[in-house]
């Protein structure tokens, strides 16, 4: 691609034998290089990537946003594109990166996300469009936030810029399998709200669920998605009631007996 920018694709990966073939087969062509950092995965996910050409790394997981850190450390370019092995570049998005490559003309580059969920697409709720910056000059940025919700945090006076297509995400393939990922993200995210010293009275445990069900389902027109667009709704409603029941758990030891 003559004049384009040199990218790097990088990806933190553990046992993504289902995923990964698909988000490498989405970047070939638009990657200079794609830069792998795998938390010593037990399936075939190794295999896959050498298969496709990947420079494969292994390294101790220690949170998400550490291990996407060291991702973008060991990316050759200043230019990154940061994927997670469950998503994939639209046709649309791929031809958006390519102009970025042409003519890049900000510090960073926001992109929506579309969730597949149980093989439906999810267009409405709060999972649309769920705009993420994936693409950016990691000499601007680097990956913030709090476990596991990471974003890219830009430094003061960095550009950003939104571009066109969709960052398609596989995200559940079963009810079940969101359950159980749900009881490990609020584990997470009960633990880091402990150590920020928030509280969970019983007004916000009572409050937050319905509030959170009430904004997805009727005001972000989660139902025009159907019975699968209420399943995201009610288990999202039930991910706030347990984040804040395992918070109050956490600080029951450290609360005045009464």
């Amino acid at each position: 691609m003559p004049n384009s920018v040199p990218l790097s694709v990088v990806i933190i990966t553990f046992n993504e034998e289902r995923n990964i073939g698909r988000c490498l087969e989405s970047v070939r062509g638009i990657a200079d290089e794609v830069v792998v950092v795998d938390s010593f995965s037990t399936d075939r996910t190794e295999a896959i990537c050498r298969q496709h050409g990947a420079t494969f790394l292994q390294h101790p997981f220690e949170g998400h946003i550490q291990q996407k850190n060291y991702a973008l450390s060991r990316a050759t370019h200043p230019y990154v594109l940061s994927l997670d092995a469950d998503e994939a570049l639209s046709p649309a998005l791929q031809q958006s990166v390519r102009a970025v490559k042409s003519h890049w003309a900000a510090d960073a580059y926001e992109m929506a996300r579309l969730t597949n969920y149980c093989g439906h697409w999810i267009r409405h709720t709060d999972w649309y469009p769920d705009r993420k910056t994936r693409l950016f000059d990691k000499r601007k940025g680097r990956w913030g936030g709090a476990n596991p919700h990471d974003r890219v945090e830009l430094e003061p006076g960095a550009t950003q810029q939104r571009i066109g297509g969709d960052l398609l995400h596989y995200s559940y393939h079963s009810v079940s399998q969101h359950i159980g990922q749900l009881n490990y993200f609020t584990d997470i995210g009960a633990r880091v709200a402990f150590e920020r010293g928030k509280k969970a009275p019983l007004p916000v445990l009572l409050l937050s669920p319905v509030l959170k069900f009430t904004k997805s389902y009727f005001l972000r027109l989660g139902f025009l998605d159907g019975y699968y667009g209420f399943v995201v709704c009610a288990i999202s409603a039930f991910a706030s009631f347990l984040k804040y029941v395992k918070l109050r758990q956490l600080r029951a030891p450290h609360e005045p007996t009464p």
